[in-house]
C-alpha cells in the first residue's frame, strides 16, 4: 500500500507545543472500533471506562537529554542527537550537518569520532563511560523535543514536562507520549478501582519516530528498539489473558512489546533485545485488545499502526485508506472539535 493512503491534512494551529496543565486535563476522544461510536471526554475521567477486569500496561522509559550542541574539529557548529548506545563506548546519531567518517565532534572538551554510518544515522566512537556520558548529558544535554515543538520554556521545565510520572529506566531519545498524560491521582484512582497495572520497558528510538521515505509503505526499514518485558510480568499478563480481562496497551511502544512477545495463542514470552516490528493494515494484534495513544503525524509508522488496529482482521472493517477508515474519521472529528495534535497534544481511547 502506499505511503499516500496515509495522509491527512492538519491546521498547524493544531500542533501542540506545550502540555496541557494539569496534565490530566487534556481531551480525550474515544472509539468504539465494534460499533464506531465516537466520543469526548477529559483524560482525568480514564478511570470511569476502566475497572478490575482491565490491565494496563505502561512503558517505564526514561528520556535522557539526548542532545547536544558542539564544534567539527574542521569548525562549525554542529546538532548531535544521540539515538542508543550499540556497544560499549559506541552510539548511533544524527547529526546536523553531516558528518564523515574520521571528522570529530568537540563538546565539553569530549571527543566523538566518526567512526561509520548506518542508514541516515552516523556511528559514533566515544572514550566516556555510559554513566559518565549521562552525567555530561544531565548538565550540558537538551531534552530532545521533536522538531514541530518550538518551546521558550526552561531546560529544567521541558525535562519534567516530556517525561511519565512513572518513568524508571534511562535510555529513550523520545518520550513514550501516551504516558504524558498519566498523574499519580489517576493511577491511584485506577488501583483503587482494581485495574491491574504493569510495566514494560522499550526505549525509543528511530523505530518510532522516523518518517517514511519510501512510496510503499511495505518498503520502509524499520529501525530497532530495545525492550525488556520481566519474567513476573509476563506471567502475570499471560494469567490475566487467560481469565479473560482485557489487556489495555498505553502507546504504541507497549503495544510493540507485547506484539513482538506474543505468539499466535496470545502467549507471552519474557524476553530482553531488539524489536523491528512493523505493525500496518493486515496486521492480527495477538494480545493487545484496547490502546490508549496519541494523535499521530501523517504517513507515519504509528498512524500505520492505528489504522491496523481498527480495521481488518481486527474488525470487519476493510481498509482502502485513512481517510475512510474509522480513524480517519475520528481524527476528522478531532479536528473539528479544536483538539490538540501529536506528542504534547490530546489522546483517544480505541477499544
Amino acid at each position: 500500500m502506499n505511503i499516500s493512503d496515509f495522509d491527512y491534512i492538519l491546521p498547524e494551529e493544531l500542533i501542540a507545543q506545550s502540555p496541557t496543565s494539569p496534565r490530566d486535563h487534556s481531551k480525550l476522544l474515544v472509539i468504539d472500533r465494534k460499533t464506531g461510536q465516537i466520543s469526548h471526554h477529559i483524560f482525568y475521567n480514564i478511570g470511569s471506562m476502566l475497572g478490575e477486569n482491565d490491565v494496563l500496561v505502561l512503558n517505564k522509559t526514561k528520556v535522557f537529554p539526548a542532545r547536544f550542541f558542539g564544534q567539527k574539529d574542521t569548525s562549525g557548529k554542529i546538532e548531535v542527537l544521540l539515538i542508543e548506545e550499540i556497544r560499549k563506548g559506541v552510539w548511533k546519531a544524527l547529526t546536523k550537518p553531516g558528518l564523515k567518517v574520521g571528522q570529530k565532534v568537540i563538546f565539553q572538551n569530549q571527543t566523538f569520532k566518526a567512526i561509520g554510518h548506518d542508514q541516515q544515522t552516523v556511528i559514533l566512537a566515544t572514550p566516556l563511560e555510559r554513566n559518565e556520558l549521562f552525567a555530561l548529558l544531565q548538565k550540558y544535554g537538551k531534552t530532545p523535543l521533536p522538531p514541530y515543538i518550538h518551546s521558550t520554556e526552561s531546560e529544567s521545565d521541558l525535562r519534567k514536562e516530556y517525561q511519565t510520572v512513572y518513568a524508571q529506566t534511562v535510555g529513550s531519545v523520545a518520550a513514550p507520549t501516551a504516558g504524558l498524560h498519566f498523574t499519580k491521582t489517576v493511577l491511584d484512582k485506577l488501583k483503587e478501582k482494581g485495574v491491574q497495572i504493569e510495566y514494560v520497558t522499550l526505549h525509543v528510538g528511530l523505530g518510532t519516530f522516523a518518517p517514511v521515505k519510501t512510496e510503499k509503505l511495505e518498503d520502509h526499514p524499520m529501525h530497532s528498539e530495545y525492550f525488556e518485558l520481566d519474567r513476573d510480568v509476563a506471567d502475570r499478563l499471560n494469567t490475566a489473558k487467560k481469565s479473560g480481562k482485557r489487556i489495555v496497551s498505553v502507546g504504541s511502544t507497549s503495544t510493540r512489546v507485547l506484539e513482538t512477545c506474543s505468539n499466535s495463542q496470545s502467549v507471552l514470552a519474557h524476553q530482553m533485545g531488539e524489536t523491528k516490528i512493523f505493525i500496518y493494515p493486515g496486521y492480527k494484534f495477538k494480545f493487545v485488545d484496547a490502546l490508549i495513544t496519541n494523535f499521530h503525524l501523517p504517513k507515519s509508522t504509528l498512524l500505520a499502526m492505528v489504522s491496523a488496529f481498527v480495521t481488518y482482521p481486527n474488525t470487519n472493517e476493510k481498509f482502502i485508506n485513512f481517510k475512510h477508515s474509522l480513524m480517519g474519521k475520528a481524527y476528522a472529528e478531532a479536528i473539528k472539535n479544536k483538539y490538540r495534535f501529536f506528542s504534547f497534544g490530546d489522546a483517544s481511547f480505541i477499544f
